[in-house]
């Protein structure tokens, strides 16, 4: 008879080294950095991959005939394939590069919205979303006549499925959903949402900028139609994001800027389009951004998003049991499935004073509204502290996180 195989305990990650801001004290202290959800840090091999496209292959992409240029040409179409690939979409051309997932949405509503929305038509967000998935639709709305539906959200920060399923109706022309709220670390069920909305042949557009990170991602599972994120909440650089558009949409869509790289002809009398995706991204686009992206991807699919997700899970379970145990803290958003996110809020200290003590120790969280105000005006509350994880994040992080807590208490004299 064979022996049984020993259980091992689940690990965390051990990838602090790679990342060269985390070894910068902090007013003295070991940086333990918990503000993950406003944006990552970058590993070294990210910085590089920058650093190395300006030295080595610095060029403008598309026009040139010269050798530089077609090298940096291929670079940035091998980021897009790269992206392709992270996200499982059936090909390159459903990739456009954007500034992040602000300037994705913006561009899905200026792009499809107003172009297929008209009065009466329906567009139903839900009450977690970020404000970037809210007011894109507003201006859309506004110029259309088209009216906003809202998906409440339950008290343990979940969204209302019953309640979405009655919302939804023949009117409804698009879905705008987070994959992840920021806010409260909420996952919503997006796949099963974007079946039900298929239904009444509706329009899906999901929010990865907080799911990116945390796990696996496929695009073709979730059956979406609009998927955005953003490189700097992937471990990437700031100013550099992704849409991913199916390609039977993406294709009837017009441009919404005009000017060099995304055109075929030009002439006084009009002109014709370059084919997708190079029609959306007029312009110099950002190509170290793209090929630091990549990098940041490479990285993260070498460690494994599975391992990654199991990493942020024990995390998030050490610091829901170590708040737990303080007196006087709640955690805000108890949702059954959640990403690395907790939000908090500690009896007798504003959120905002908070975050200011606990960065005397070296503790970065967020604090405020998180750019979902009407969510906190749902709980009836100005804002939260938020600490969020990623995979260079330890135990440590979250102990330094607990201590502090306790010392503001002690200055505040209460807990």
């Amino acid at each position: 008879m064979n022996a049984p195989l020993p259980v091992t305990e689940p690990v965390l990650l051990n990838h602090r080294d790679d990342f060269p801001i985390l070894a910068r004290p902090v007013r003295g202290q070991r940086l333990s950095y918990l503000d993950n959800g406003a944006t990552t840090q970058k590993p070294r091999a990210v910085i590089e991959a920058e650093a190395r496209f300006y030295e080595q292959s610095n060029a403008n992409i598309h026009r040139g005939v010269h050798w530089l240029s077609q090298h940096a040409t291929d670079l940035y179409d091998q980021a897009r394939s790269t992206v392709r690939a992270f996200l499982n979409a059936a090909r390159d051309e459903e990739i456009v590069f954007t500034r992040g997932t602000t300037e994705s949405i913006n561009l899905v509503a200026h792009s499809w919205g107003m172009d297929n929305l008209k009065a009466g038509d329906e567009i139903l967000l839900t009450g977690l979303e970020h404000h970037s998935n809210i007011v894109p639709w507003q201006l859309v709305a506004q110029r259309t006549g088209a009216v906003i539906r809202v998906v409440p959200v339950l008290d343990n920060g979940e969204l209302d499925q019953d309640a979405y399923r009655r919302l939804l109706n023949e009117k409804t022309r698009l879905v705008g959903v987070g994959h992840v709220s920021n806010a409260l670390g909420t996952i919503n069920p997006v796949a099963e949402m974007t079946r039900l909305a298929h239904q009444f042949g509706a329009k899906v557009l999901v929010d990865g900028a907080q799911s990116v990170p945390h796990g696996v991602v496929d695009v073709q599972a979730i059956d979406c139609d609009f998927y955005a994120f953003s490189a700097h909440k992937l471990y990437g650089p700031t100013g550099m994001g992704a849409l991913y558009v199916r390609h039977a949409i993406l294709d009837g869509m017009s441009p919404w800027m005009g000017g060099g790289d995304m055109i075929m002809t030009v002439s006084f009398e009009g002109s014709q389009y370059a084919p997708v995706p190079q029609r959306f991204e007029a312009g110099t686009p950002n190509i170290a951004g793209a090929v630091a992206m990549a990098a940041a991807i490479d990285y993260l699919t070498a460690i494994g998003m599975e391992r990654i997700a199991e990493h942020e899970a024990l995390l998030l379970d050490y610091a829901t049991d170590a708040l737990q145990s303080l007196p006087g803290v709640r955690i805000v958003g108890t949702a059954e499935r959640k990403a690395g996110i907790v939000s908090f809020l500690v009896e007798g200290i504003h959120p905002h004073d908070l975050g200011t003590i606990l960065d005397m120790d070296g503790v970065a969280i967020r604090a405020g509204h998180h750019c979902a105000m009407p969510l906190m005006t749902r709980f009836g509350i100005p804002g939260t502290a938020r600490a969020s994880f990623a995979l260079y994040n330890d135990y440590a992080d979250i102990d330094a996180l607990a201590g502090s807590l306790r010392k503001a208490q002690k200055l505040f004299g209460v807990g």
